[in-house]
């Protein structure tokens, strides 16, 4: 299975900041501590370039990310100072979901982001520690590819996918299914293909029946012939920003059950990491390697995926990213 790191591309943050930059860094070790036993290939992510990036971003604001010149509010809403490295990252997280999609379906079936799932990122403006949306990017790069026509963007992260949303709200062919807390950010949200609110408290036996019921009827309406899947940690009962109650046992059902679904249609599945904001930032990593620990196991199981392309690994997806852009 092939999964893509960006931690080396440190997005620089002044002191007290509240986002827990380093369980990338802690994820990655962690994967790549286990990667032979796994049957994971480590790579680091490619670039997405302007023509990528453009696919699922207006030129306007793609300018004033590359070129620093977003203003103080759109830096405030987007929560992060612009800073080179911060322009640079954005890139390679979404060049990572690109990869991953692509060498899923092309490949073994599943491709991992370590990173990724930054899904209020809108059109013309970042917001909630999004900058580009990467779940959009790498869907339309695979449709430009011609790989498939038609993909279901599944977000369990604990926040409404706003910009995900959005972006594609007059889009048929990316089919957006979030579910999420009812009274948590963002305040406004735009109307998805579907979406699940859940109450504050909502626990694993009620989530797991909302999520199993539901992700048939997605997949029924979307025909889908890929998934992008956004696997946050934020829905666990100990996220200082969630508000739901899951255990780690229920997030590792609620992977299973994306898994089981995919193994079940036959579907290429990329997967992004997205939110997770609890206290102890182990318990973020601890939650996200348990995802990556049943990916591979679906993975490793011959014969689940037919590709019906020509298979190309990770390296050779990477690569021709690289030379291309």
């Amino acid at each position: 299975m092939d999964v893509y790191s960006s931690d080396r591309f440190v997005l620089p943050l002044p002191d007290g900041h509240p986002f827990p930059m380093a369980k990338y860094r802690r994820l990655r070790e962690r994967v790549e501590a286990a990667a032979d036993d796994l049957g994971i290939s480590l790579c680091e992510a490619p670039r997405a370039d302007d023509e990528a990036v453009l696919r699922a971003h207006t030129r306007g604001y793609m300018e004033r990310v590359r070129e620093g010149t977003l203003s103080a509010a759109e830096q405030r809403r987007i929560g992060f100072p612009w800073s080179p490295a911060m322009a640079e990252r954005t890139r390679r997280v979404s060049g990572a979901t690109m990869a991953a999609l692509e060498g899923a379906i092309r490949g073994c079936g599943v491709g991992v982001n370590l990173a990724g799932g930054t899904h209020h990122a809108h059109a013309d403006f970042g917001a909630g520690y999004c900058i580009f949306n990467d779940s959009v990017v790498a869907a339309r790069h695979v449709q430009a590819l011609g790989l498939v026509r038609r993909i279901l963007v599944v977000d369990l992260d604990v926040h409404q996918g706003n910009g995900t949303a959005d972006i594609c709200r007059d889009d048929p062919s990316i089919w957006t299914f979030s579910m999420h807390g009812a009274r948590n950010y963002p305040a406004v949200k735009p109307q998805s293909d579907l979406d699940v609110a859940l109450p504050d408290g909502c626990g694993d036996e009620e989530y797991l029946e909302q999520l199993e019921r539901n992700l048939g009827f997605a997949q029924s309406r979307s025909r889908a012939e890929a998934v992008i899947f956004l696997a946050g940690a934020d829905p666990y009962a100990g996220d200082r920003l969630g508000y739901l109650s899951l255990s780690k046992a229920g997030l590792a059902a609620r992977d299973q059950c994306v898994l089981d679904h995919c193994r079940r249609h036959g579907l290429p599945l990329a997967i992004s990491m997205a939110g997770g904001y609890a206290p102890d930032v182990e318990d973020i990593v601890s939650i996200h390697f348990r995802t990556i620990e049943l990916a591979a196991a679906l993975a490793r199981d011959p014969g689940w995926y037919p590709p019906a392309k020509p298979l190309a690994t990770a390296a050779c997806v990477a690569r021709r990213m690289v030379e291309e852009g």
